[in-house]
C-alpha cells in the first residue's frame, strides 16, 4: 500500500480553513513557508481529489474546494480530513483494484487467479493490469485489516467479503446504525473513522434501494478544524505507545510563523529548517475539548516533554524501548500532570471560586456544567443562590479561560492574585463599551 504523507495537505488545508481570503498567494506561501509555485500545485492537487471525490456526484452534490471548508449553521459538512483520506491513503491505481476486488469478492467467494481475472477484464484501459503477487498483496492486505476472510477448504484457497454484519440486519436495524455512527462520528473523538464506517453503511444502504431513507436528522458544525485534521497522526503514535517504540519527527512550534517545512532532496538547494528534529518515546495523548487541540506528551533529552500535535511533521516509528524502561517514563509523566486541567505542570496551588445559580430559572445549569468539566474539584453549597467550588490544580494558565468563560456567574476569591486580574481584565472589556461622548 502506498505510504503518502499527509504533512503538507493539512497545514495547507489548515491555514486556508483558519485565513480564508485574507492572503494573497505570495502570503499564504510564505506563511505555510513554500514557495509561490508549490503553492499553485498543492492547491491544483487539492481541487483535483475533491473533484475524483466526487465523481458521480450530481451538480447539486458537488463542491467546489473553497465551499468545502464554508460552514452553514443549517448543513452538515464532512471534516476536510476526510476526503485526503480518500484520495491519498493508497494510489489511484490501488484505489481502483480494491473496488474491482471488493465488488467481486461480495457476490461470490474467488481465487485469487479468478480475481486476476475480473480486474484485468474491468480495469480501465489508462491503468496498468495486475500481476498475481499484486493480487495476492492485496487478498493479505485486505484479510489483515477484516475486510475479506479466507474460507475454508483446500488450496486454492477462496477469498470473500466480509458483510456478514451488515447483511443480517433488517432494513430497520440497518438505517438506525447508520443514524447511531452518524451521531457518534460527529460528536466522539477520534472522528475519522466513524466517518469512513458511516460511509460503509451508506453504500450498504444504497444497495438495498434504501438510499431514500438516508436523512441527516441532526446538523453538526465544527468549530475546531485542528481537532479533525491532527488525527492523521494518531494511527502512528498510538501504534508506537503500543509498540514502546520512539517517534522521530521534525516539530515546528505553534508560535513559529512558518507552518510546514519542505525537505530538500537536492543538497544543492538544502536550506537549514526552522523546526528541531526530534526522537522521542510517546507516552500519551491528551485531548483539549475546550480549545479542540490535541497534546503528545513524551519523553525526551528534556524529561517529560509535550508537543501541540499540529506541529507535527514527518512522523516516524523509531528504536523499541523495554517494557520496564517506558513504565518508568509514563509513571513520572502521570506524577507531574496528576493535578493539570490540561497538561500544565506549574506548581499545584488552590483555586476557589463562588458560582451563582441563573436567577428567575428553575434550571441550574450552571451547576451541571461545573458537575460535569470541572474535574476533580469539590463543590460544597453555600446558599440558595451560590456554591463554592475548590480544586487544587498544576497553574492557572489553564483553568483561567474555563473560570472566565462563566462570566458574572463566576466570582474567583482565591487566589488573592488571581481574584486581582480577574478585576483588571472586567474593568478593562467595561472600558471598551464606554461612551466616546458623553452625551451618546
Amino acid at each position: 500500500m502506498a505510504r503518502e504523507s499527509f504533512d503538507k495537505e493539512i497545514q495547507f488545508l489548515r491555514l486556508l480553513a483558519l485565513t480564508g481570503d485574507a492572503y494573497n498567494r505570495q502570503q499564504f506561501a510564505a506563511r505555510l513557508g513554500i514557495s509561490v509555485h508549490t503553492y499553485d500545485k498543492t492547491l491544483r492537487y487539492l481541487k483535483e481529489m475533491m473533484n475524483a471525490n466526487q465523481q458521480g456526484l450530481s451538480g447539486e452534490q458537488g463542491m467546489e474546494l473553497t465551499e468545502a471548508i464554508r460552514y452553514n449553521h443549517y448543513e452538515s459538512a464532512d471534516p476536510l480530513l476526510l476526503f485526503l483520506y480518500r484520495a491519498k491513503s493508497i494510489k489511484a491505481s490501488e484505489s481502483m483494484r480494491l473496488s474491482l476486488l471488493l465488488s467481486a469478492m461480495r457476490e461470490q467467494a474467488l481465487t485469487a487467479m479468478e480475481l486476476m481475472d475480473r480486474c484485468s477484464e474491468s480495469m480501465p484501459a489508462d491503468y496498468p493490469v495486475p500481476d498475481e503477487k499484486t493480487i495476492r498483496g492485496d487478498l493479505k492486505y485486505l484479510e489483515e485489516i477484516g475486510v475479506i476472510f479466507r474460507m475454508d477448504g483446500k488450496r486454492p484457497y477462496r477469498y470473500r467479503a466480509s458483510t456478514d454484519l451488515v447483511d443480517m440486519l433488517t432494513d430497520d436495524e440497518l438505517i438506525d446504525l447508520y443514524d447511531y455512527v452518524d451521531i457518534l462520528a460527529n460528536t466522539q473523538i477520534p472522528s475519522v473513522q466513524g466517518y469512513l464506517l458511516r460511509d460503509t453503511l451508506k453504500k450498504a444502504l444504497r444497495l438495498r434501494g434504501l438510499e431514500a431513507d438516508i436523512t441527516d436528522s441532526h446538523v453538526y458544525k465544527y468549530h475546531y478544524h485542528s481537532r479533525i485534521l491532527d488525527e492523521a497522526h494518531l494511527n502512528t503514535i498510538y501504534q508506537a505507545i503500543e509498540a514502546r517504540r520512539k517517534l522521530a519527527f521534525l516539530y515546528l512550534s505553534p508560535k513559529k510563523e512558518k507552518r510546514y517545512a519542505a525537505r530538500n532532496t537536492n543538497p544543492l538547494f538544502e536550506r537549514e529548517s526552522e523546526g528541531i528534529d526530534l526522537t522521542v518515546l510517546p507516552l500519551k495523548v491528551i485531548y483539549d475539548h475546550q480549545y479542540g487541540r490535541w497534546y503528545l506528551i513524551a519523553h525526551g533529552k528534556q524529561g517529560v516533554m509535550k508537543f501541540r500535535m499540529e506541529g507535527l511533521t514527518g512522523v516516524e516509528l523509531s528504536d523499541a524501548v523495554t517494557e520496564d524502561e517506558f513504565g518508568m517514563r509514563l509513571a513520572h509523566a502521570e506524577r507531574q500532570l496528576q493535578q493539570s486541567w490540561v497538561i500544565d505542570s506549574m506548581r499545584p496551588l488552590t483555586v476557589k471560586v463562588r458560582f451563582f445559580r441563573p436567577e428567575g430559572s428553575a434550571h441550574d445549569f450552571v451547576r451541571e456544567r461545573v458537575e460535569s468539566q470541572g474535574q476533580w474539584g469539590t463543590i460544597t453549597e453555600e446558599s440558595e443562590t451560590t456554591f463554592i467550588y475548590e480544586i487544587v490544580v498544576n497553574g492557572i494558565t489553564e483553568i483561567k479561560p474555563w473560570l472566565r468563560s462563566f462570566g458574572s456567574s463566576c466570582e474567583v476569591l482565591a487566589p488573592p492574585w488571581l481574584r486581582k486580574e480577574f478585576i483588571a481584565e472586567w474593568k478593562e472589556i467595561q472600558s471598551y463599551y464606554e461612551p466616546v461622548r458623553e452625551d451618546l
